[in-house]
């Protein structure tokens, strides 16, 4: 990612940051009003996607640091080292609030549950919905991993809220009031979900889990004549940060100016139908009838 895309994603985080926050003041005034332990949850479950929004700023900044000694790939994990604190904070929001319910369950307390308390929560759903689109849409335009996980974050809330809508409204309608804590576990689960989903993004790349199909880099090397096969093909990183390496093999008597313009020719494609930021190393070898411990493209 440039460092002009960086400074996008900064800002954008900037306005979601603001947009959660506002949404979770909401959410725990009204909660605390009414005795809604649903509405409260709810509003700690938005305060995670602000704190997801801070700690995606510093990520951020550590991640668009240029390349140095130490560093000689780039800041970019750091992004995803962000990620992987935020699902922490997601599964200690989701604890809190599951301890929260069970004690509900034995000191049940009943909601005051007024017209303008759910006017307020389908007004906060409406902001979510709006937020997670903008986030989702320029997290693709930016190819920025975080944001498109923060957005699914933030899509995992509108569900919740969803949720709690519709229990304070079977309160209002005569439902017990048992329901309540029930929905509050229903919340807990949501983020745990949450956490599991970002837990298992952040982990595939930090373990180099592969990234783009090898049949699908074959299928591209495929299109040059002047390649007579492939092996060792191996991808990793994330989806703004992908890196794949290959052997490719070439007439023996192919002098190196050739083998070097081919290899870039390869690169300049794999881009093109991969990824534009995609890293590309070709390793050029010698082709010979014996040899066959390789993919021999036809």
């Amino acid at each position: 990612m440039e460092y002009d895309n960086f400074k996008k994603v900064k800002q954008v985080l900037w306005i979601i940051l603001f947009a959660n926050i506002g949404v979770a003041l909401i959410k725990i005034v009204i909660g605390t009003a009414i005795k809604s332990a649903s509405m409260t949850a709810d509003g700690f479950h938005s305060i995670s996607d602000g704190a997801s929004n801070i700690v995606g700023l510093i990520g951020i900044n550590i991640a668009s640091k240029p390349n140095d000694k130490e560093h000689p790939y780039g800041h970019k994990k750091f992004e995803v080292v962000a990620s992987m604190f935020i699902g922490g904070m997601l599964l200690f929001i989701a604890g809190k609030i599951i301890f929260n319910s069970i004690s509900r369950f034995t000191n049940s307390v009943e909601p005051s549950i007024t017209t303008e308390s759910l006017i307020a929560l389908i007004i906060t759903l409406i902001i979510n919905i709006l937020v997670c689109a903008y986030e989702n849409r320029i997290g693709k335009k930016l190819n920025s991993y975080i944001l498109v996980s923060d957005s699914m974050h933030t899509r995992s809330d509108i569900f919740v809220s969803i949720g709690v809508l519709f229990t304070l409204v079977g309160v209002k309608l005569g439902l017990p009031d048992i329901i309540d804590p029930i929905a509050s576990l229903v919340v807990s689960g949501f983020i745990i979900y949450s956490a599991y989903e970002i837990f298992k993004s952040s982990t595939g790349i930090l373990v180099d889990q592969a990234t783009v199909d090898e049949e699908k880099i074959r299928e591209i090397i495929s299109g040059f004549k002047d390649v007579k096969g492939v092996h060792n093909i191996r991808s990793r990183g994330s989806e703004n940060d992908i890196h794949v390496d290959m052997h490719v093999l070439v007439d023996p008597h192919r002098n190196v100016e050739e083998s070097h313009i081919l290899a870039h020719e390869i690169e300049s494609m794999i881009k093109t139908k991969i990824n534009q930021s995609a890293q590309v190393i070709v390793h050029i070898e010698p082709y010979y009838d014996k040899d066959k411990n390789y993919f021999e493209l036809k």
